[in-house]
């Protein structure tokens, strides 16, 4: 068997140690006699499976007593809605950061339930860096419910690395950069993540919401779109994607097995600074975000020739890099380098770039 260097924006790659792991416990999850894949969610052993994960994701990212770990379905896309629905009670108004293609349509679905005021935009050139609009370009924390950002932009390959200066309620879609960084729980509302780039298989989204948060929706939200109803029955309100929850926690646990949050920081930090300093230098590719703004997981670069691009991602695939094609609203290249990569694929990718710019100059 021979395992590639999957620079998917996601889905993604998951550790080894994961992967194998459940391949362990494929046919009997301890000694219950059955895959975590055929055992009721109501079951003893899957209650102990959840249960040990929301623990994890607490652990792990400080998660104050005065907030719910939830455990949903339904992407990203579905948090769209869902926050407005919620969150969107006195005021039905929020501000929205337009920093790229997931806030543009997390703002467009709020606009269907509340009132949205779109603070900044970096739209106007190709979303390659963030916005950084003075405190008196946020709306009065009386006039909205929320202010709303996704910290990591996955297409763009940019971060906030300093949070609005909001007092309303900050809601984040963190789902590119969950569990890669340290963030600080407390300064935010409500925050939630698709599983699929940092922390499991696609199907799961974490949600982290304070308590005060989870009142009375919007009139008309349907049940399975009420945060307090997850809230309630501690995500087992219906059947959850349980294989996926069980992958979670191993995920969490080898997270844990490195170090935590912090030292998994430090380690993409050197990732991306190796792939950064190697775009600064090269007279071939180029990346596409300002400097202050770059992500540590998603990184876009172009060569400036969509026939050589073409050429690079081809090549690379051949050589065991795969996944690198750009999103198509942006073109070029694109490595995704989440907690699950080493630095040993990005020192490959980094010698088959030099190797590249060496025949292709």
């Amino acid at each position: 068997m021979s395992r590639v260097y999957n620079f998917s924006a996601g889905p993604s790659m998951l550790p080894e140690e994961v992967l194998k792991k459940a391949q362990e416990e494929m046919l009997e999850y301890g000694t219950s006699g059955m895959s975590v894949m055929e055992m009721s969610h109501r079951s003893k052993d899957f209650d102990d499976i959840i249960k040990s994960a929301e623990k994890l994701v607490r652990e792990l990212m400080n998660v104050p007593d005065n907030y719910k770990v939830m455990f949903l379905q339904g992407g990203g896309s579905t948090q769209f809605a869902m926050v407005p629905m919620n969150l969107g009670i006195k005021c039905k108004a929020a501000d929205y950061l337009i920093t790229g293609q997931w806030a543009k349509k997390a703002a467009a679905e709020a606009e269907k339930y509340v009132k949205v005021n779109k603070v900044a935009s970096s739209a106007d050139k190709t979303f390659s860096y963030i916005p950084k609009p003075d405190a008196g370009a946020y709306s009065s924390k009386d006039d909205v419910d929320y202010c709303y950002i996704c910290y990591n932009n996955t297409i763009y390959g940019t971060r906030f690395t300093e949070l609005p200066k909001t007092e309303a309620t900050l809601v984040a879609d963190i789902s590119s950069c969950a569990m890669s960084e340290v963030i600080d729980v407390s300064k935010f509302g409500l925050l939630f993540a698709g599983a699929q780039k940092n922390l499991g298989p696609a199907g799961v989204v974490l949600v982290i919401a304070r308590e005060d948060l989870l009142g009375d929706p919007q009139p008309g939200t349907p049940t399975m779109l009420t945060y307090k109803t997850h809230a309630d029955a501690e995500s087992l309100y219906n059947t959850p994607p349980t294989y996926g929850i069980y992958i979670f926690k191993l995920v969490l646990e080898w997270i844990k097995s490195k170090g935590g949050i912090a030292e998994l920081q430090k380690i993409n930090e050197a990732k991306a600074k190796l792939l950064y300093d190697y775009l600064d230098s090269s007279k071939l590719f180029k990346g596409t975000v300002a400097k202050e703004d770059r992500s540590l997981m998603n990184v876009p670069f172009v060569t400036g020739s969509d026939e050589l691009d073409a050429k690079f991602v081809k090549e690379a695939k051949e050589a065991g890099l795969v996944n690198l094609k750009g999103h198509r609203t942006v073109g070029g290249m694109r490595a995704s380098i989440y907690n699950a990569m080493p630095v040993e694929g990005v020192e490959a990718l980094i010698e088959f770039m030099k190797k590249f710019e060496q025949e292709n100059a």
